[in-house]
């Protein structure tokens, strides 16, 4: 299959890179040269422009910062230069609205599209163990499965166009709000004299089991690997988790849902943030306690 990828970053280069290894012929864009130069590494066919990448695609796959500059590509330079009849696919983090008005454009330009958004980090996007969030119809879910699967260890169909991008705003709250309380009960057990490592290993195996104390622990030298064993390089952003918590209250405030612990999660994550910590891991909240 004939795929474009547009959007190079952190994330797109290693989900371009595994599908250029499952076969797939990658014509691949990004404003950056030095992306454009290790998609070419990876076995991508690289190009300049984002109507050029798109010619003659199956399908195009976007990976891209926020809603607004993926309604601008899809309009601009993707709807009206990729084929007829080309599956699209966002895999970006944007607000639900954004995904729904810009896949009604597509469909109403003859093209089925998912918002497809994804969870695991950069180390799954390059080791092809994503979980995709997939919205759209059952057929076009099909078509994308396709796609996907070479990038993940989980494809799921999460609804109709939109759900997605609900799921991914859910479940990333759910893990800023996990990361803040495993990093409180970490420094709570130091502080009143436990071994955070004696911690860990009683309650990883307890009531207090979550990703973010077993497989991602924000301590250093404490229990997983993790960014916190790097200074907190790497990983994923808590500038990207505060954008994702702005979207998941933005959704709250659209569907009447009250959500304390997210609201005060995102003010948490607002203060870190504004402090200088945007560029640090998400895990670095446990340097503030």
């Amino acid at each position: 299959m004939k795929i474009a990828f547009i959007g190079l970053g952190n994330m797109g280069g290693g989900m371009a890179a595994n599908l250029v290894k499952a076969g797939h012929e990658v014509q691949a864009f990004d404003l950056s040269a030095d992306a454009l130069a290790r998609a070419g590494e990876n076995g991508c066919k690289t190009f300049t422009t984002v109507p050029e990448a798109v010619a003659g695609a199956d399908a195009v796959v976007t990976m891209l910062p926020n809603g607004a500059i993926v309604k601008r590509v899809y309009t601009a330079d993707v709807i009206g230069k990729a084929p007829k009849g080309a599956l699209f696919l966002d895999c970006s983090t944007i607000d639900v609205a954004t995904a729904r008005e810009v896949a009604a454009l597509a469909v109403a330009a003859g093209h089925d599209m998912v918002d497809a958004p994804v969870s695991g980090g950069i180390a799954a996007a390059n080791g092809g163990t994503l979980t995709f969030m997939v919205g759209g119809s059952a057929a076009t879910f099909e078509r994308a499965k396709a796609v996907l699967e070479p990038m993940a260890k989980a494809v799921i169909h999460a609804g109709e166009i939109g759900a997605g991008q609900v799921a991914k705003m859910c479940n990333n709250m759910l893990l800023a709000i996990h990361m803040i309380g495993t990093c409180e009960a970490l420094a709570l057990a130091e502080k009143a004299g436990l071994d955070p490592q004696k911690f860990y290993e009683i309650s990883s195996k307890s009531t207090g089991y979550c990703w973010s104390l077993n497989d991602y622990t924000p301590a250093p030298g404490v229990g997983a690997t993790s960014p916190a064993d790097n200074g907190y390089a790497g990983g994923f952003a808590a500038a990207l988790m505060l954008k994702d918590l702005k979207l998941a209250m933005e959704g709250a405030a659209s569907a009447g849902a009250n959500v304390p612990m997210g609201e005060h999660a995102k003010a948490i994550y607002e203060a870190f943030v504004e402090a200088g910590g945007g560029g640090k891991d998400f895990g670095a909240i446990y340097e503030t306690l």
